[in-house]
This record gives C-alpha cells, sequence and structure tokens, in this order.
C-alpha cells in the first residue's frame, strides 16, 4: 500500500525529529524542513500531501506559506503548529484554509490521531466526490440522447427549468419516453443538486399509504405510529420530489398536493402544525389530463396549477432519426456495463429498427439493443437476434409500402413505364446499387447529406452510416 507523505516544517530541531519518529512509526513517508524556503524547496521535489506547518519561521510567516501552499495543490491538507497562549494565530490559520491546528507543547498521541482523521476525511470526500460524477455522469440530460428538432427542443426545455430554478414542472409522454430521465436532469442541473431528489410513483402506493409517504406522521397518529416519520416533502427540503404518474393520484390527495402548491406548507399526519417546505416539484403522467379533468378524474384547479412549464416528450415514432444515435449511444452504455465490444450494428438491422413503430419508445429499444448484445457472438449487431414481434413488424410495414394499394412512386432511373427494373439474368449486388444510389443523390445536392437522405427517404444518420460504410466521406458535407 503507497504511504501518504507529510512535510513538517518548523524551526525547532527537536519538533521537527519528534513528529518524524512518530508519524514514520505510524506508517506514514516524512520529510523535514527547518525554513520556509526550504519547505518551498521540498514541496516542489516531495510533494507532500499534507503538510505540518509552524505559524512562525524565522525566514516567512506561516500564513503566508499556508496560502502559496493551497494555491499550489487545492487538495493539500495543512495542519498548523502554535503555541497554546497564540489562540489568534490558529484562528487565522483555519479562516485562510488550514484543515487543523495542534499546539505546543502537544501529544504525539493526539498529532498521530490527527493525521490519520484528515486522511481519512479526504479520502471519504473523494469516494463522495466521485459517486457524485458518477451520479451526474448518469443523469445528465445529454443522455436524452437525438438531434431531431423534437429532441433539441427538450433539451432546451430541461436547461430553461434547471437554470431559473422552475417551482412546477409537467412532464407528459408516453410510457417508456424517459420521463424520469428529464425530471432528474432538471434537479442533477440546477442549484439544488446538492440537496436530496426524491420520487414516488402515485399509482403504485395505495391511497392510504400515499399520504403517510408524502407527509410523514406523529407518533401516535395511528396504531403502529410508534415513532416521529418524516415523510417525502419533509425530508427533500431545499431539492426537489418527482411525482410520478400524477394522474392516477387520488383526489383527496389531489387537494394536499394543491396547498403545499400555494403555501408551501403541509401537516404530518396527526399533526397540529403546518410545516414549511422548499422543493421542486416535479410531475409526470402519460395520461390525458385535460380529459381526466373533463371526467372529474382530476382536479382542474390542480391542473392549471401544474400547466405552467410543461414538457412533452415525443414518442420514439415520431423522432425517428434519432434511432441511429440511439442505437450507438447504447452500445457504448452496454458495452461499459457488460464489459462487451460490440463496434456497431449493421446497415440491415438498422433498417429494421427504424421501420418499426416502438410503442414501449426508447425504454423498449434499449431493451432490445440489450438482448442483441447478450446474444451477438460477433462485433457487428445484426437482426438475426432482434425479436420476432420486431422483425414481423418492419417486415409488414414493408409489405404496407409496397401494396398496390399504396399511390405508385414517382418515374425514377430505376422505373420504365412505371414498371420496376427487371433483376438481370446474372444478378445484381444490392451494395452497388446502394451506393451508386447515395452517390448520386449526393451529387445531385452537391454533398448536401440533410437534401440527399431526403431524397432518398432515409434519416441524415443512417445516410451519414451508409456514406461511412462505403467510404464515401469525401462526398459528404
Amino acid at each position: 500500500m503507497k504511504k501518504h507523505r507529510v512535510l513538517i516544517v518548523d524551526d525547532e530541531k527537536l519538533v521537527c525529529w519528534s513528529l518524524n519518529e512518530v508519524l514514520s512509526a505510524a506508517g506514514f513517508s516524512v520529510e523535514t524542513a527547518l525554513s520556509g524556503a526550504e519547505a518551498l524547496a521540498k514541496f516542489d521535489t516531495f510533494q507532500p500531501e499534507m503538510v505540518l506547518l509552524d505559524v512562525r519561521l524565522p525566514d516567512a510567516n506561516g500564513i503566508t506559506l499556508l496560502t502559496t501552499f493551497k494555491a499550489r495543490d487545492e487538495n493539500i491538507i495543512v495542519i498548523m503548529i502554535t503555541a497554546f497562549a497564540d489562540a489568534d494565530s490558529a484562528l487565522n490559520a483555519l479562516k485562510a484554509g488550514a484543515d487543523d491546528y495542534i499546539g505546543k507543547p502537544f501529544d504525539v498521541d493526539h498529532i498521530s490521531h490527527t493525521v490519520e482523521r484528515l486522511f481519512e476525511k479526504k479520502q471519504l470526500c473523494r469516494e463522495v466526490n466521485s459517486f457524485k460524477r458518477e451520479l451526474r455522469e448518469k443523469y445528465d440530460y445529454d443522455n436524452f440522447v437525438g438531434n431531431s428538432p423534437k429532441a433539441i427542443e427538450v433539451f432546451k426545455l430541461i436547461r430553461t427549468c434547471a437554470e431559473n430554478d422552475v417551482k412546477i414542472v409537467l412532464i407528459l409522454g408516453e410510457s417508456g419516453t424517459g420521463k424520469q430521465l428529464v425530471a432528474r436532469a432538471i434537479h442533477y442541473h440546477s442549484a439544488r443538486a446538492e440537496a436530496p431528489f426524491i420520487e414516488t410513483n402515485c399509482a403504485a402506493i395505495p391511497e392510504n399509504l400515499l399520504e403517510n409517504e408524502l407527509f410523514g406522521h406523529e407518533k401516535g397518529a395511528f396504531t403502529d405510529a410508534s415513532s416521529q416519520y418524516k415523510g417525502i416533502f419533509e425530508t427533500a427540503d431545499g431539492g426537489s420530489v418527482f411525482l410520478d404518474e400524477i394522474g392516477d393520484m387520488p383526489l383527496t390527495m389531489q387537494a394536499k398536493i394543491l396547498k403545499i402548491i400555494d403555501s408551501n406548507t403541509f401537516r404530518r399526519l396527526g399533526g397540529t402544525s403546518d410545516l414549511e417546505t422548499d422543493v421542486r416539484i416535479i410531475t409526470a403522467t402519460n395520461k390525458n389530463l385535460p380529459k381526466l379533468v373533463a371526467t372529474e378524474q382530476f382536479r382542474e384547479d390542480l391542473f392549471y396549477r401544474l400547466n405552467v412549464m410543461t414538457i412533452r416528450i415525443p414518442p420514439l415514432r415520431e423522432r425517428k432519426e434519432d434511432i441511429p444515435a440511439l442505437v450507438n449511444y447504447f452500445i457504448e452504455r452496454l458495452n461499459k456495463e457488460y464489459g462487451k465490444s460490440v463496434s456497431g450494428i449493421s446497415a440491415e438491422a438498422l433498417d429494421c429498427l427504424s421501420r418499426f413503430s416502438w410503442p414501449g419508445n426508447v425504454r423498449e429499444l434499449r431493451n432490445m439493443v440489450e438482448r442483441a448484445m447478450m446474444l451477438e457472438k460477433d462485433t457487428v449487431l445484426t437482426a438475426r437476434y432482434f425479436s420476432q414481434e420486431i422483425r414481423e413488424g418492419a417486415a409488414k410495414k414493408v409489405a404496407t409500402a409496397e401494396s398496390p394499394k399504396t399511390q405508385a412512386p414517382a418515374p425514377s432511373p430505376l422505373f420504365h413505364n412505371g414498371s420496376v427494373v427487371r433483376l438481370p439474368p446474372e444478378g445484381i449486388s444490392l451494395d452497388e446499387v446502394e451506393k451508386e444510389l447515395i452517390t448520386q443523390a449526393l451529387e445531385r445536392f452537391s454533398g448536401n447529406q440533410t437534401q440527399a437522405a431526403k431524397c432518398l427517404r432515409m434519416s441524415r444518420d443512417t445516410l451519414r452510416y451508409r456514406i461511412k460504410k462505403y467510404t464515401l466521406e469525401e462526398q459528404g458535407e
């Protein structure tokens, strides 16, 4: 195990010697310096993780050295050494950024304990910060992948809600579109990111338990209430509460949510006084709220209070141009999660995914990519491991598109007098035909991929994939 490096700076040789003995015996790597100049030199060569620094040195001021060390390494731990009679110096050192101080004469056991405690604290801070980074990466709104106009509009609204601390947000979208992801993105990119984010599913908890979950209870409020319990709105104070499936919330509970929105107060079950709370309330539903209002299944006044900053997440079938980017994103994430080395997806498989209607939206697409990656033995995903439903659904759509009932396509070089070109006796390479058509489209529109993709009835991402496949990059924009 690597030893922690400690630099001792004191003009008294006996102090340096005794501290060196104690900390070396405790397993630390120790260097000493008798002056400020020597300390600065050893700080660069020894690169300590901690400095035990005397406040008063013959050639330097300890507080000034403390500031210098912190400027060179913001993570350095500094413990000031002061005389017990010099309490003002210790206070000034703490104000200047010192992590702790010890007084002369000192207890060697206390010093060893203090050094170990501060190193443990530093390690804990590293772990917490690492966890926060992972959490933010996981719920980063960039993970709402897509470059379609509808996806970009969602990005803009997420940023607006986060940066302006919008207190009430309503997220609408079908099941599987990513409502929870959007809710977390709003929280973790806002000033409330360090405070709690607590979510509950209003459809999954019985009405008699939901009130207790949201507002808590006082001791003795009911038979089993042996102690006080803090609900979500109290626990999340300063942060965000995410009420998923708000459309399924009972009417009696809706009235209590309306009170919180209007007054920022609530009352625990069995309580006699109102408690204040400062939370952002994010709600989500896949239900048609205006229809529920019309049938008196949802409070009209609550609907109007929620329907201020509304984010509508489009279903995947309305932004199919995002499918290639989503698939590549899922492959990258699942490669890390499962230790796989899948490099991409075949053009045929991507076409199959693009033809399917995706009733389960992005969640269903991710599950399908995950299934294919678990079964695929090659480094490129193919359609052979897609579910039968997806393969048949895509084939059915192709058959429908080719049905005689559909309007005949306009004449083109592939058609003669309304009839499709006959297959030559010697056969033909579909890849060569596709490559030629892509080349012609790019030439027709002077390399404009957006126009070429529209002409070829495919998404821009699909076109870019095939340009790369056929090494036509120099012709694209």
